[in-house]
């Protein structure tokens, strides 16, 4: 019998779908690439080269981190075959505020398929001394009292942490001015100094500056108290409703076929739930925030309302 072009087409679709639990089952037969859009030794990359170890050990297969910095990182994802060889570590700024704020970026979010929260890495409000505020209380009534006269720091306009500042600042209905720099370590720098007075920053970076008395702690921007530093308020404790948490989370290429998805993301929420990989994380700071496909997109999806109402509230654009 001579199959028509349709037969033909319902022969190969057949032979795809009763392949796809077989290949599902069978991943990875060959060393699965990471593509980390951080510098190597970064806080990101240290996650992911301690996931993939443990992903190496379940697969019997290596597990390659590639470290593409930046954009181009997250571009050179995104245009990888969807086969569930190529992975990479996505975060807040990449896949949220970024997307938000750069018209001219070289790849969107619907480019990547969500796989597995990662890590959430909970922000800190810290000031100088000289401000005399040691709470979010006091530091909304100072600016409330002088509108204007105080100034924050961020790593870069659009940012995330120059965002935080600006949900901060609509909630509180207070105004402060933004001072942007060319990435976090000589802001801190400068907050110790005094020449800037607040700003956002991750815990662990901080954190010996809280000790000396540099800095003095307000609130973490996360829902709940870090466990880092469980003595410091959370900043919704005082502004019901605020969140801001840095996160990492693990993506695959769009069209990345669901089975292999859902194997990848099982078993990274089984390595961030091993005590190995989460007490290591606890002393950076960091918290494992497993998650299914699912609820990484639910966040993904609440994460992208939030922003979005205040870069279309600010008009916050880089270009």
């Amino acid at each position: 019998m001579r199959l028509t072009p349709q037969g033909y087409f319902w022969v190969w679709a057949a032979a795809i779908a009763a392949s796809a639990p077989v290949l599902a089952a069978d991943y990875p037969t060959k060393a699965v690439r990471f593509i980390v859009p951080f510098p190597a030794g970064a806080g990101a990359d240290t996650t992911v080269r301690a996931i993939g170890r443990k992903l190496s050990d379940y697969w019997g297969k290596p597990v390659v981190v590639d470290n593409r910095p930046g954009i181009p990182g997250m571009q050179y994802a995104a245009q990888a075959n969807p086969d569930g060889y190529t992975l990479v570590l996505g975060s807040g700024a990449s896949m949220v505020t970024a997307p938000l704020t750069i018209s001219t970026l070289p790849y969107a979010p619907k480019d990547f398929t969500p796989v597995s929260g990662a890590v959430q890495n909970p922000p800190i409000l810290v000031a100088n001394p000289a401000i005399a505020v040691k709470s979010i209380k006091e530091l909304i009534a100072v600016a409330k009292s002088k509108p204007g006269a105080l100034n924050y720091n961020s790593s870069g306009t659009g940012g995330p942490n120059h965002l935080a500042m600006e949900l901060f600042t609509s909630m509180t209905g207070t105004r402060m001015v933004h001072v942007p720099y060319k990435g976090g370590a000589p802001a801190v720098i400068d907050l110790i100094a005094g020449h800037v007075q607040l700003g956002f920053h991750v815990i662990m970076t901080v954190m010996p500056h809280m000790k000396s008395g540099k800095l003095v702690p307000l609130g973490v921007g996360s829902t709940q108290r870090a466990s880092a530093v469980p003595d410091i308020p959370a900043i919704a404790e005082t502004v019901p409703g605020f969140e801001y948490t840095i996160w990492y989370a693990i993506f695959a290429p769009a069209r990345t076929p669901s089975a292999v998805v859902d194997k990848v993301s099982s078993d990274v929420q089984r390595a961030l739930k091993e005590p190995d990989i989460a007490q290591p994380f606890a002393t950076q700071g960091m918290e494992p925030h497993p998650t299914s496909p699912q609820g990484l997109a639910s966040y993904i999806r609440e994460d992208t309302a939030r922003w979005s109402k205040i870069v279309k509230e600010r008009n916050l654009k880089v270009e």
